[in-house]
């Protein structure tokens, strides 16, 4: 072995994790669920710190990735991940998250580390390190072996794809359907950035477009080819069409597009509605936390 360690260079480097990431998929962990389409749509949305991104750390053996140390969106929140071959790595990781990650608030120093209750060893070196557990939510997934949810359209209501999506309507949707309030902004580049990240097909955005032609319900799926499972991310409906099936109708249609592709499950949200519609709870994501 001849491992190395440095940090992330953005321009060089964002392909080369997410193959790695890609690589040490394990459907009974999933690597502390930094999956690779969460890695790129965390990129690629407008909330992602892109100046600290050189405080990501990297492991090379003979210049293979073998670990890697991020956060998520900013500072303080963060994800360890190694090559299953690698593990005896994570006290190092941990060390680095603790350096370059987190964040001084009122002169204590604050690190939160992402992990699955599956990851027993990741759990041992939190508790010895001082962390505890803050907070954990449900990881769902639909099983495509199951039959997908059979419901109607609302009468003058249509759905089409992304392509050629108009990104003023598609922002409005998102800005609504997050609850940011009746009147969007006028930054469309955050929207735009991440219909046009490296992997974002846009075949497979699904939109329910209301009879007046606003956005209704606009739905991001990504496919991972490799490792054959659907990633759903983001999904949102306008306030005003809420309860009328239209996400169950969405996120459905994009289920059978991925299947026709080949995958095998989708992942979901932590909610009632995805276990309503079929989702079921696989393991938990855990949120541990230090201030010291």
């Amino acid at each position: 072995m001849n491992i190395t360690n440095r940090r992330y260079k953005l321009l060089s480097d964002f392909e080369r994790v997410h193959c790695f990431l890609t690589d040490i998929y394990n459907l009974e962990t999933l690597n502390s669920y930094l999956l690779p389409q969460y890695f790129e749509y965390d990129h690629s949305t407008p909330y992602f710190n892109l100046f600290k991104a050189h405080r990501i750390g990297l492991w090379e053996d003979n210049s293979n990735i073998v670990g890697a140390v991020c956060y998520e969106f900013s500072l303080s929140n963060c994800h360890l991940v190694t090559n299953s071959n690698y593990s005896f790595l994570l006290p190092q990781l941990l060390e680095w998250a603790e350096k370059e990650l987190s964040e001084t608030k009122d002169g204590k120093k604050i690190l939160k580390v992402w992990i699955t209750d599956k990851e027993k060893d990741k759990q041992k070196l939190l508790k010895q390190n001082g962390y505890e557990m803050d907070y954990r939510f449900p990881v769902k997934i639909f099983n495509y072996d199951k039959s997908f949810i059979d419901r109607k359209l609302p009468s003058g209501f249509t759905i089409i794809n992304g392509i050629g999506v108009d990104y003023k309507k598609m922002h409005d949707c998102f800005w609504k359907g997050f609850d940011h309030g009746d009147t969007p902004d006028d930054d469309l580049d955050g929207n735009m950035q991440m219909c046009n990240a490296p992997r974002a097909d846009m075949s497979l955005m699904t939109i329910i477009v209301a009879p007046d032609g606003e956005y209704a319900c606009t739905l991001g799926m990504w496919f991972d080819e490799k490792n054959k499972y659907a990633y759903l991310e983001p999904l949102a409906t306008v306030p005003k069409y809420r309860h009328m099936g239209l996400a169950t109708i969405a996120l459905t249609e994009a289920m059978k597009k991925t299947k026709a592709l080949g995958a095998k499950y989708c992942f979901g949200g932590d909610g009632e509605f995805y276990t309503a519609i079929g989702f079921e709870t696989i393991m938990n994501r855990e949120l541990w936390k230090k201030e010291w």
